[in-house]
């Protein structure tokens, strides 16, 4: 059997947000996945290889390729592809562009726990940071929070007034903190190793949502944000152990494995309890859920067909 492939464009034309988010949900209903990841370094190039397996839901392999070297060339740093394989045959189902996969994966994941953790009310989201992310975190926030107002801050303002021309109606702010404590919903996206979210910025009723933060050295969110917050992870398995943003604060003794409330594999727990509670949600973004979202894109690119 030949399998599909899945270019960008027309691949996107048949998803939506909200539809993820149930596809998600759904993924999480089933058994826990199996994963695993490896690296192959060749002085600063690296590749990377994520794959996952969920019993009735299938396999994925997710390649990528970082070479730094590419930006004076310019050419993307980040490349690589998707393979989707069949749970029942072990055949070839899809190859999907990875960038579809990465920012539906990415924003999506983040926009899950959102609508189960964020007040419904929400009406002022903050994102931090203008890279490509911020985007897709806008796309994907405007699905379920449609009445929302967007503000962007960014390190370089020129950078969010860039992504203010291109998202229409996002507005730029100068101050963070105030930016910060405005807003009902922060979401970030920096490639920061220092914190650079205060805790003593964080007013009742917010949720957090921490994406940059991806190696053991680096974290956006300073060890009181922590303390103050509900905290909440889309994998324990993927988080705990491996990304600074949890790992730095358990090390020094500031929070304990059991502060972590929940991952997604726990639905009752991973909720809002109190209106005036802080919720904070780390997206480690793991091969589960590339899995999840390939499946989702394959199942929407065939049902458009």
């Amino acid at each position: 059997m030949t399998p599909t492939i899945i270019p960008f464009d027309e691949g996107e034309r048949a998803l939506d947000w909200l539809s993820l988010c149930a596809a998600l949900q759904a993924g999480h209903d089933r058994p826990r996945a199996e994963i695993a990841d490896s690296f192959l370094y060749r002085d600063k190039d690296t590749l990377l290889n994520r794959a996952a397996w969920i019993d009735g839901l299938g396999l994925a392999v997710k390649s990528a390729t970082i070479f730094p070297g590419n930006a004076g060339a310019g050419l993307p740093t980040v490349n690589g592809g998707v393979n989707l394989y069949d749970d029942a045959t072990g055949t070839l189902a899809a190859i999907i562009d990875f960038h579809l996969v990465t920012k539906w994966k990415t924003a999506g994941d983040s926009l899950y726990a959102a609508t189960r953790l964020a007040r419904p009310d929400s009406g002022r989201i903050l994102i931090i940071g203008a890279g490509t992310v911020a985007q897709s975190l806008w796309q994907a926030y405007s699905a379920a929070f449609p009445d929302a107002e967007f503000t962007v801050w960014n390190r370089t303002r020129a950078r969010a007034e860039e992504m203010a021309a291109a998202c229409d109606g996002i507005a730029v702010a100068d101050d963070l903190e105030a930016a910060v404590r405005a807003a009902d919903i922060v979401t970030s996206a920096t490639m920061t190793t220092e914190p650079i979210l205060r805790g003593e910025w964080l007013q009742p009723g917010q949720h957090i949502d921490l994406i940059g933060a991806y190696r053991p050295d680096m974290r956006e969110a300073d060890d009181d944000a922590l303390r103050r917050a509900r905290l909440f992870v889309d994998s324990v398995e993927t988080t705990v152990g491996h990304i600074g943003e949890i790992a730095i604060p358990m090390a020094a003794g500031v929070i304990r494995r059991e502060d972590i409330i929940a991952d997604y594999y726990a639905p009752k727990a991973f909720q809002r309890l109190k209106e005036d509670e802080i919720t904070l949600f780390k997206n480690g973004g793991g091969a589960h859920l590339d899995l999840m979202t390939s499946r989702y894109i394959l199942d929407a690119w065939q049902a458009a067909r």
